[in-house]
């Protein structure tokens, strides 16, 4: 009797499996399906999110034209106006030494510190020390012959 009770319920597990196999298999095809549309709307989103995001960027920097243009001139203060101030300007700092006729060796000889801080200084990576700030004062007060000649010197 258990032998014929273990093949009754094998055929039975044998013929649900061969039922259930047809409609697993038109599951895993809409599955399929379903996945490549979603693959497909994912692709069209980030698409229209790059599209958005330019035109972000676009309306933006035409609103920055259009407002920064009349209010340029009121925002920004002079050079002279920046340095009472207190603020660096590498800008300034690079084209007075260029009129002097300095190197940044040279330049970093009559300030007191090394030309790598000269380059950094230049460049904007780095704003100089208060301390650092009264030298580079000092020497933007110098004309070009004493500059010269305590750079040479």
């Amino acid at each position: 009797m258990t032998s014929f009770a273990e093949s009754m319920k094998r055929e039975i597990a044998r013929v649900a499996r061969k039922e259930t196999k047809g409609e697993i298999s038109a599951l895993r095809k809409a599955s399929a399906a379903y996945r490549s549309d979603i693959a497909a709307l994912k692709k069209l989103v980030k698409a229209q999110d790059t599209l958005l995001r330019q035109i972000v960027r676009l309306v933006n920097s035409a609103n920055d034209a259009n407002s920064a243009a009349p209010n340029q001139p009121t925002q920004r203060a002079p050079r002279a106006q920046r340095a009472a101030a207190g603020k660096f300007d590498h800008q300034a700092f690079v084209a007075h030494r260029r009129r002097l006729g300095l190197t940044q060796a040279q330049m970093a000889k009559l300030v007191g510190v090394s030309s790598l801080s000269i380059y950094k200084w230049e460049t904007g990576s780095v704003q100089p020390r208060q301390a650092q700030r009264q030298n580079i004062q000092e020497a933007l007060k110098l004309g070009k012959r004493q500059a010269l000649a305590i750079a040479k010197g």
